[in-house]
């Protein structure tokens, strides 16, 4: 990625806000839950934040929807950085209440895959994550959406979406990744697998799951769609055309290991706008969370959003 580091700079006509570089105002929309098993590095990057002279707020999240809620009140005039202390799905609903006057997302990674912070190359250190909210400067990243609701890294139907859709989650709170191998092996026996009809701009594709990438990190940092990136205006679409369980483990298996995309029988288009079909109201996930059902609407969003990356992930080529 390259940080657009000019007043003048503009991107899809949004000039490129520049920010101060002491003294910022940050609102942290704190997600305790996801925070409960990082709270030592939590603490640390709030008192890193201070040490740097930032004007710190901290409002909790008590429920689903709250960080949507907290961040359709932000503005650029009241905060200059709205930092997400969570997992990736409290920064898909901070993404989905952002205003076109919202200032600029940051990431404090504490939930269980992190994946948007493995795409823009985020550590976890303390000291880094603080330094990246007090001093980088914004980059504009693109965002999907499934159904009129945005995602960030991901959206998937298929097998996918069933693991998502059944995670408990107290044994998510408890064991964190470990629920969502469990609940792959229990979807190894539930799971039926029905054909999905997805269209690509404007071209059919048989598949019996689908992931829609807009980053090339997957559930943690596995690679789903190698050339995908958050900076490129398009969409990946990963097709699994076999079905099956036998298949699913192998898919599973390719992924772990490191070589899903060189599969035969894994296709990727690119494209910009995605319908997928098939049985209706099978779940769809984004971002690792459920958020809607079949038939699904994907599509490049026509805005993007600006993200606080570290500057030596956001000055790369």
């Amino acid at each position: 990625m390259r940080a657009n580091l000019d007043f003048a700079d503009t991107i899809g006509g949004y000039e490129t806000p520049v920010l101060p570089n002491a003294a910022r105002r940050v609102l942290v929309v704190f997600n305790p839950i996801a925070g409960r098993r990082r709270r030592g590095r939590y603490d640390a990057v709030i008192a890193a934040l201070a040490a740097r002279g930032c004007r710190v707020t901290i409002r909790e999240t008590r429920g689903r929807g709250d960080a949507e809620a907290f961040a359709g009140t932000v503005l650029r005039d009241d905060f200059d950085v709205i930092a997400v202390a969570g997992g990736d799905g409290t920064i898909n609903e901070v993404a989905n209440g952002l205003g076109p006057s919202a200032p600029p997302l940051a990431v404090i990674p504490l939930g269980t895959a992190n994946v948007l912070a493995a795409e823009i190359g985020l550590p976890v250190d303390p000291d880094l994550v603080a330094r990246t909210i007090a001093r980088a400067q914004p980059t504009m990243v693109n965002v999907g959406t499934v159904n009129g609701r945005r995602f960030l890294m991901m959206a998937g139907a298929g097998f996918d979406a069933h693991v998502v859709a059944n995670v408990d989650p107290v044994m998510k709170r408890r064991f964190g990744k470990l629920a969502y191998v469990w609940q792959t092996f229990v979807q190894f026996g539930r799971y039926r697998f029905p054909e999905l009809r997805v269209t690509v701009d404007g071209t059919a594709y048989p598949a019996y799951s689908a992931v829609v990438a807009n980053g090339h990190y997957y559930g943690g940092r596995f690679v789903c769609a190698p050339d995908a990136r958050l900076t490129e205006p398009r969409l990946d679409v990963c097709l699994f055309t076999r079905p099956g369980r036998l298949n699913a483990a192998r898919y599973a298996a390719a992924l772990s290991l490191g070589f899903l995309p060189r599969l035969p029988d894994i296709r990727i288009i690119q494209g910009r706008h995605v319908t997928v079909g098939g049985p209706l109201g099978e779940p769809v996930q984004a971002d690792g969370d459920l958020v809607s059902r079949l038939p699904a609407d994907i599509a490049l969003a026509s805005d993007g959003i600006w993200v606080l990356c570290p500057p030596e992930t956001a000055d790369a080529a």
